[in-house]
């Protein structure tokens, strides 16, 4: 079914797995369990790499997701499953009987989300790796710009800098407006260069073709 890029996924409780799926027989069922006890239990990801797989958790709120995937998959994918997994998972049993359901009571029931979240990821790649691209580039700028924030109270300098900077934009923005303008009125001015020579040139082919037909106008 083209699930090579992921073989393995769950979903958990703390250490008890509610509800798991794969189409591959192997011990990493095992060995995702085992890094279940490994996990902190705040809000985080977090990746294991074994023998070309990784091993991708995404834990939030209690619950913990798991994909295990080929190496090669890169991060995005996994990363990208694990969200939608979380989305749906939250959705259906946010406040209900998750938090007290035993171990693989849910796999009937969930099972069949996973199987088809994994083949999603696997047949739209460029679809989920557009989104995770979108993703990673907010949380990159809103880091950045944390960062920049904190030198900035940090040095009185800094924020004239910062001020200089910003004065420096208006002033770019102001010129290419102007710009613009010129350029539109250089543009306006061609064109109406270029309707004045088609208008003469039709107008003189009308007068060659009026002489053709009535030489000396003496028709």
């Amino acid at each position: 079914m083209g699930q090579q890029k992921l073989i393995y996924s769950l979903v958990a409780r703390g250490t008890v797995v509610l509800a798991d799926y794969t189409e591959f027989k192997g011990n990493f069922n095992t060995i995702a369990s085992q890094c279940l006890q490994k996990l902190s239990a705040s809000n985080n990801r977090f990746t294991y790499t074994c023998d070309d797989h990784t091993f991708n958790y995404l834990v939030d709120n209690g619950f913990t997701y798991c994909v295990v995937a080929v190496e090669s998959a890169g991060r995005q994918l996994p990363i990208a499953f694990l969200e939608r997994i979380k989305d749906d998972f939250t959705k259906k049993y946010g406040g209900g009987k998750a938090s007290t359901a035993g171990s693989n009571s849910l796999k009937r029931e969930f099972g069949p989300k996973l199987k088809e979240q994994m083949q999603y990821c696997v047949d739209h790649p460029e679809e989920i790796s557009q989104i995770a691209k979108v993703k990673a580039q907010v949380s990159e700028v809103k880091g950045v710009m944390m960062q920049n924030i904190e030198k900035v109270l940090d040095r009185g300098e800094k924020i004239e800098l910062l001020v200089d900077k910003t004065d420096n934009l208006k002033s770019q923005a102001q010129d290419f407006r102007k710009q613009g303008t010129k350029m539109k009125r250089n543009m306006w001015i061609e064109n109406m260069k270029i309707k004045l020579v088609v208008f003469g040139i039709v107008a003189l082919l009308a007068l060659l073709v009026a002489l053709s037909v009535c030489p000396k106008f003496k028709c």
